[in-house]
């Protein structure tokens, strides 16, 4: 997975238009509930004051009483670890999302699902990916789901296949795929995945993220971003509604763009009111401070995410000191 490119020059990305497959922002403000409480911690990430880091995303979400598990991280005992570590109770999880098919975001879920089952059959026992996760791939990055699928419904776990967003519970919403508006070609060259009727260049059709509609404006909460934050937070904006995006957080996969890529990236969430930044994974330290410029943001609302880094929709952002 270190093979990346972005293959768009901004003066095009400028001119592109919005195509039909996004829908139309015609929702009423409060035609959705409300997510009112909302604490999102970073389990797996390269940066890390305590715990271990690696190259790999997990994440827990608390929202107003529902617990979820967002990816799983790169090492079969990373998240297990830092959550003893952090003092994070993970038994009393039932459902998990998989922002794709990517090793570094889907290692952990076998270890997670064998070890609270234990106290708890129905920890970890419901996995939310989307549609295309499980087709064959070849090249840089097999796919590792393929056989997880055997091994974890084998403890009686089962998958959810979402092909469109879908509401998990009031005010947390799944992308399911997402439709690329705009050609932001952040995922891994040198892989294909066969579609049934042929071999064709592997874009990640699977990715997917978390949208959180608070009275705040849209929480965005993502594994790797290979759709492109723009993609994603476009699409979120049309199904939801066009709201302010208080945060974005998680990796965006830009740690390899260009000053150009990332300008026009910031000019876009500067666009949707973005408030708050918490960069982790891929998204690139550099990244992270360039966008902070770009976005007139501050060393509180724009930082880069470390193992025990917290979001709160009502205190904001803290992260380790090493970050700060």
């Amino acid at each position: 997975m270190k093979k990346f490119f972005f293959a768009f020059p901004l003066t095009a990305l400028l001119s592109i238009s919005v195509p039909s497959c996004v829908p139309a922002q015609t929702s009423p403000a409060l035609s959705h509930p409300q997510v009112h409480s909302l604490k999102i911690t970073i389990l797996s990430t390269m940066l890390a004051d305590d715990g271990i880091g690696e190259w790999g995303f997990a994440a827990l979400v608390e929202a107003d009483g529902h617990k979820i598990l967002f990816d799983t991280g790169a090492r079969p005992n990373t998240v297990l670890e830092n959550a003893r570590e952090l003092k994070i109770d993970l038994s009393d999880v039932q459902d998990v999302i998989l922002s794709h098919f990517h090793d570094d975001h889907t290692t952990g879920l076998m270890t997670l699902r064998r070890e609270f089952s234990k106290s708890n059959p129905k920890a970890l026992s419901r996995v939310h990916v989307a549609d295309g996760i499980f087709l064959e791939r070849r090249g840089h990055n097999p796919n590792p789901m393929i056989q997880m699928k055997k091994d974890y419904e084998a403890t009686g776990g089962v998958f959810v296949v979402h092909d469109k967003p879908e509401e998990l519970f009031p005010g947390i919403w799944l992308t399911g795929p997402v439709p690329r508006a705009y050609p932001e070609k952040n995922y891994p060259a040198g892989t294909e995945v066969n579609i049934g009727t042929a071999w064709v260049e592997d874009t990640v059709p699977d990715d997917q993220s978390l949208v959180f509609n608070t009275s705040r404006g849209l929480v965005l909460l993502s594994g790797c971003g290979h759709s492109g934050i723009i993609n994603t937070l476009q699409f979120a904006r049309g199904f939801l509604r066009p709201a302010p995006v208080d945060a974005a957080i998680g990796g965006f996969h830009l740690f390899a763009a260009n000053d150009q890529q990332l300008a026009w990236t910031a000019s876009k969430l500067k666009e949707y009111q973005t408030a708050r930044v918490l960069g982790a994974h891929c998204t690139g330290i550099e990244s992270v401070y360039r966008l902070r410029e770009l976005l007139g943001l501050t060393r509180q609302t724009c930082l880069v995410g470390t193992i025990g880094a917290v979001y709160d929709l009502n205190s904001g952002i803290t992260t380790g000191p090493i970050a700060r």
